[in-house]
Formats: C-alpha cells, structure tokens, sequence
C-alpha cells in the first residue's frame, strides 16, 4: 500500500487480491472474469479484478501458491497486457501494475518446479526483502507507539508507555509471528489494561514448541 500510495497511479484504483484464499477455478474467474454462460450459474459478464485494476494496481498476495495454469496466463497478461474472459472470444486489454508478495522463497520454489521460471522473471523487476522482525528488533519501540496510540483511540483507552521491563522483554522475544503477533499483544494490552497477561504469554512462548521459528518467513512481505 506504500508503494501505491507514494506511486504516480495513486488516484487510480487500488485491488488486492488474495492468491491462497480461492481454489484454482474461482481464483481465475475472480482474475479475469467471466462472460455470461460461461458455466452453470454464470447469469450475467462478471468483471475480473484485473479490469476494475486497468490504469492501477493490482496486488497478488501469495502469488506462489498460484497453480501453474493461472501462472500462465498472468505470464501472458504481464507480457502482452490482454487475457480473455472465462468463455470470452475477444481478449481484453489492461494496462495494471502488478505488486506480488510471497512468504517463501520464489528462488527455491522454481528450482523444485512448482512455480513458472519465466513468470519469475518476468515479476522480478524489483524486490523488496522484509526480513522477520526478529532480524529487525530496532523497530519494536516505533510499532509498539504505532500500535497503542492506533488501539487506544480505537477502543478510546488512554495511552500510555509499556514500562522498562515489558520493553526491554518485547526487545529480546524471537517473535515468530512477526509484526502481527506483535500488533495483536499490544492490541490485547490495550484492551485489558495490564501488561501481564502478555508477559505471561511470552514466557509461555519460549518455553513451548513454538520458540522454534522457521526461516522461511524471512521471505514474508505480508506481514508489513
């Protein structure tokens, strides 16, 4: 959402889809779109999202669990800016920005075969690696201020700082969540009113099975 908003297609529309949340045959139908009778119950033309996108941007979250046949045709939207509707004669053109986020390793995902080495490159223009915040640990005082003035005004609580102890105990967690765990005890303390339920639930953290993190999610760009 920065890059849009701070891009010069920021009053143009803005449409997220989300590649992991639809199995294959609607996913492509939310993609692109349908013309009427295109299958059972298709009533009327349905826009897809790259349509409503056309002069914007689109954002394909989870673009690796994307099945291999919708990466080809994206390929073909990313190289001639035109796809065909579901049961469509006519190709429709698109001039859309694509923004993609993945939380594995698109590298490593081409070499195993499951993901197009040609889309690869053809997304690859620019990346933006966000590591784990664990690799970041600076910035938990700026999102921990983000997050209680956000949920303070939300829940209309007074605000005020963590104290020294639960600062410096959220500056040497691991934090496997990432931002959102993050987001989500500060949310908590707010709406509860006290530190310690969140302190207790980070010693129970590093004590269990979850203190193990996998390094894959240095790789997640969805967690900003």
């Amino acid at each position: 959402r920065a890059l849009y908003q701070l891009g010069d297609r920021c009053d143009q529309p803005f449409v997220k889809v989300n590649c992991a949340a639809l199995p294959s045959e609607l996913l492509e139908s939310e993609l692109f779109g349908f013309e009427k009778g295109a299958f059972t119950g298709a009533q009327k033309r349905k826009l897809g999202k790259f349509e409503y996108a056309n002069r914007g941007t689109i954002f394909l979250d989870e673009i690796s669990e994307m099945p291999p046949g919708l990466q080809a045709k994206l390929l073909q939207v990313l190289q001639d800016g035109e796809f065909s509707r579901l049961g469509g004669e006519a190709d429709v053109k698109v001039d859309t920005r694509i923004i993609a986020a993945t939380n594995r390793n698109l590298e490593q995902a081409v070499r195993d075969g499951e993901f197009r080495e040609d889309l690869y490159y053809r997304l690859n223009v620019v990346t933006i690696l966000v590591p784990p915040l664990r690799d970041r640990i600076d910035a938990v005082p700026l999102l921990t201020e983000h997050f209680l003035r956000i949920y303070g005004e939300q829940y209309g609580k007074p605000t005020r700082g963590l104290s020294a102890e639960t600062m410096q105990v959220l500056m040497s967690y691991h934090w496997p969540g990432n931002v959102r765990e993050l987001e989500n005890m500060i949310k908590r303390m707010v709406v509860l009113g006290n530190e310690n339920a969140v302190l207790q639930e980070i010693q129970n953290q590093e004590a269990g099975p979850m203190s193990k993190t996998n390094d894959d999610d240095a790789f997640d760009l969805s967690s900003i």
